[in-house]
């Protein structure tokens, strides 16, 4: 991407509209979502752990011009749920733009608040398996690869997403997943 699509594409990511909510996932109101950033409002959000038949799980690089986390490996697909969208639809929505998983069918596995000095959100967690084909979303993800967690599957001078981690620590420690051996 050359600097005025970046620069489009976050005009256009800063103008959606979110629904802000209070600690316990009450909706208060309607903003966009560069107001909520820019007030440390408290947004809605989705966390997909995409695995494979094999029971390897999907990371992938965001792109660098991202304005939380730049350039940090994640290990989920998602984010901000749109305002009118349920948490189920906002994951099926954001699995389909940045890694071009449509018609699957999602999991939900729970909900939590993470609260951090970068990020407030309540979370939606799902998950879902894909063997098929990756197509990445140039604007949101840079590369992305599968992993075996049961492996030591961090590289060296990797940077990684803290919210989706605190999800996937969540989630391995879940009664509702259940990964190949």
């Amino acid at each position: 991407m050359d600097q005025q699509q970046v620069e489009a594409y976050l005009k256009a990511s800063g103008a959606e509209r979110v629904v802000y909510v209070d600690e316990h996932d009450q909706p208060l109101g309607e903003v966009t979502r560069a107001e909520a950033q820019a007030r440390g409002l408290i947004t809605r959000c989705t966390f997909i752990f995409v695995f494979n038949s094999r029971g390897e799980l999907c990371v992938h690089q965001r792109t660098a011009h991202k304005r939380l986390y730049p350039a940090f490996w994640d290990v989920a697909a998602g984010g901000v749920v749109a305002a009118g969208e349920s948490y189920l639809e906002g994951a099926e929505r954001e699995l389909a733009e940045e890694l071009g998983v449509q018609g699957v069918p999602l999991t939900e596995h729970f909900r939590f608040y993470f609260d951090s000095p970068d990020s407030r959100l309540w979370a939606g967690v799902f998950s879902c398996c894909w063997d098929g084909p990756l197509r990445l979303q140039p604007e949101e993800v840079q590369a992305a690869r599968w992993v075996d967690l049961h492996d030591d599957w961090r590289r060296a001078g990797e940077q990684y997403a803290p919210d989706s981690q605190e999800a996937l620590a969540r989630l391995l420690k879940h009664p509702s997943l259940d990964l190949p051996a």
